[in-house]
């Protein structure tokens, strides 16, 4: 799968039992675009702690959520949860059924891969309206590594990668794990990475295009391109919204949404604020 997720330490604050889970199931189906509009709020789904999407109520997926319930009329309701084990478990606790713990599912998820595979293996939802485009990239020092066209350019170098992740799987396992030695695993994601590169801590970093370019896009002293590794997709993957499969109405009214904020070029204008180059999916 394309979708990167850090392993989630799940907080069992209750639990339902069987036949409560049941019930709470059939009790919390998606709500029609009619009922959603007599409630007057739309409830968006937000992966806690994912730079620049969203951190501490803020981020390019909190803006994207507002302006969704803005044209429809909507006030914006925030449903923000911590990533399960995989996407499949996500789209469950949040589109299709609703969390074990008892909250969800919300009216809609962000951040979803526009993915064929996750896409057929998710009968109970519908992802559509990419956003943006995603990809694994390495920003390097120009004056310790003013060229680099593979990964073993790199030499003896120092890099910083988030080692739960695609970027730091792919990193982990490059070239037979030739770089394994002089990997510095410990951040969280690639917006820490960066910002030890930064600092002058290592010589490069690894990570997602939009956390590397959040912490240092502008910084002509770093480049920033993407990962030369015949393991990385080169061309990203898109990312998008997830409804329930029945919610056809209100599919169809945020793909309109994300059309028109694309056409508008508000949608770019999001990503600009916070750093990130918009890449159409």
């Amino acid at each position: 799968m394309t979708h990167e997720h850090m392993p989630s330490r799940r907080q069992c604050l209750c639990w339902l039992g069987a036949a409560g889970l049941a019930s709470a199931s059939l009790a919390c189906g998606a709500a029609s675009l009619e009922r959603i509009r007599e409630r007057g709020t739309l409830t968006v789904a937000l992966y806690k702690d994912m730079p620049p999407f969203h951190v501490d109520g803020k981020g390019i997926d909190v803006e994207l959520a507002q302006a969704l319930a803005d044209t429809l009329n909507l006030k914006l309701s925030m449903l923000p949860f911590i990533a399960d084990e995989n996407m499949g478990d996500d789209l469950r606790n949040m589109v299709w059924r609703g969390h074990y713990l008892g909250f969800g599912p919300a009216d809609v998820l962000m951040h979803v891969p526009v993915d064929k595979p996750l896409i057929d293996g998710t009968p109970q939802a519908t992802i559509f309206a990419p956003y943006y485009r995603e990809r694994v990239v390495l920003a390097r020092r120009l004056d310790r590594l003013p060229q680099l066209e593979s990964l073993s350019a790199l030499g003896d170098a120092k890099v910083a990668v988030p080692g739960q992740t695609l970027a730091g799987w792919l990193m982990i396992g490059a070239d037979g794990g030739a770089y394994r030695g002089q990997l510095a695993t410990q951040w969280k994601d690639g917006a820490e990475a960066a910002r030890a590169l930064q600092r002058g801590e290592v010589a490069a970093a690894a990570g997602l295009a939009s956390e590397v370019e959040s912490v240092m896009r502008g910084d002509a002293r770093f480049a920033i391109a993407p990962l030369p590794s015949p393991r990385a997709q080169r061309n990203g993957w898109a990312v998008g919204l997830a409804v329930k499969k029945d919610a056809t109405e209100l599919a169809q009214a945020l793909q309109a949404g994300v059309n028109d904020l694309a056409a508008s070029g508000r949608l770019r204008k999001i990503f600009e604020r916070a750093n990130v180059a918009w890449q159409a999916a």
